[in-house]
């Protein structure tokens, strides 16, 4: 059995006599068998609490980068803050580069100035653009993307939700409220190039093909980033389709959704479902007034957590590889929306 430890350690763990854990080791015989297992299963305890040992007064900075509006960048802040203490022993300190530019040169320029820093690694949420995969590829820290993924890229991990899984939820909840009904249902995305957006289109559209193949499909994109372009834009939609009776919003745009409810208003529409992503303080507003029929949302604190204990694992700092799971789609109506959040 090769360990790095004094047999006074290991018979402390085992609750055994020095005496005995030395017959143990040197195979010297006259110990039970379940006894040799007791050893072998302190010396195990040892090595994963000395890898805690090892973590401790070790101080670990994260560089946060992220392009989103900032109603969801608040969120993200406040849910690494709230995890953050209890990701002891590490202490991990973080650094928060929040975009709301949707221009891909200000994320390479963050990118190239985080990797001239001393950094333990990055969580990322960005487009998937060549140049993006580029500038994580000459990162000399691990990265781990959040909420939309880089899969061409060299990023240890990605943590969030499976998108395609939840546009298919997206759609199966659409079909579930329509039921028979005819009518057209609105899509609703951003323009950027969000690899976690495209698989939410892909999965609602594939789930709505199986489950209502005839039911006709439009979509809106906001263009310019702004929610007074979306509102002209759905207006304008509407007085073209007069048989839209659904929506689906995939995306993160600030005030995106209110913009919809206030085109159907403004065009004297009713819409009998809408559905959305994350809880915000914007959604929730909405889903508390009845404008929104369900919120596919994720724990943003949990994700977080994940993100961190995946650098950690990458870097070294934990041993073993990192391998987060999907996080779980929440689907939140008006009656059971969580009694935290953060906005």
């Amino acid at each position: 059995m090769k360990h790095p430890y004094r047999i006074r350690e290991i018979a402390a763990q085992a609750g055994l006599s020095p005496a005995t854990v030395d017959r143990v080791l040197h195979e010297r015989g006259g110990v039970r068998a379940s006894t040799v297992r007791e050893v072998r299963q302190a010396i195990a305890d040892l090595d994963r609490q000395q890898s805690q040992i090892r973590l401790g007064g070790r101080t670990v900075m994260l560089d946060v980068v992220v392009q989103a509006p900032p109603r969801f960048t608040g969120a993200l802040r406040a849910a690494l803050e709230a995890e953050l203490p209890s990701l002891r022993p590490a202490t991990i300190r973080s650094r928060f580069h929040l975009l709301d530019s949707p221009a891909t040169s200000d994320l390479v320029a963050v990118l190239e100035k985080v990797g001239r820093n001393r950094s333990g690694g990055v969580i990322l949420k960005a487009p998937e653009t060549p140049e993006i995969v580029a500038a994580v590829a000459r990162l000399p820290v691990p990265v781990v993307t959040f909420v939309t993924d880089l899969p061409g890229s060299k990023r240890v991990a990605y943590v969030g939700i499976d998108n395609r899984a939840a546009g298919a939820t997206a759609a199966y909840l659409v079909d579930q409220w329509l039921a028979d009904r005819a009518g057209d249902v609105l899509v609703v995305r951003g323009h950027g190039s969000f690899h976690g957006e495209d698989e939410r289109e892909m999965g609602f559209r594939a789930e709505m093909r199986l489950r209502s193949p005839g039911r006709r499909i439009v979509e809106v994109v906001d263009e310019e980033d702004r929610a007074d372009a979306v509102h002209v834009s759905i207006r304008e939609l509407l007085a073209a389709s007069p048989s839209v009776r659904a929506v689906y919003s995939l995306y993160a745009g600030a005030g995106g959704n209110a913009a919809v409810v206030r085109a159907f208003e403004a065009e004297r529409r009713r819409y009998d479902v809408f559905v959305a992503h994350d809880l915000d303080g914007e959604n929730t507003m909405l889903l508390r007034d009845r404008r929104l029929s369900a919120v596919l949302h994720h724990d943003l604190r949990q994700d977080m957590r994940q993100a961190c204990l995946a650098l950690l694992h990458a870097s070294g700092v934990l041993t073993g590889r990192p391998h987060p799971a999907p996080s779980a789609i929440q689907v939140i109506t008006p009656h059971n929306e969580p009694l935290a959040r953060f906005s």
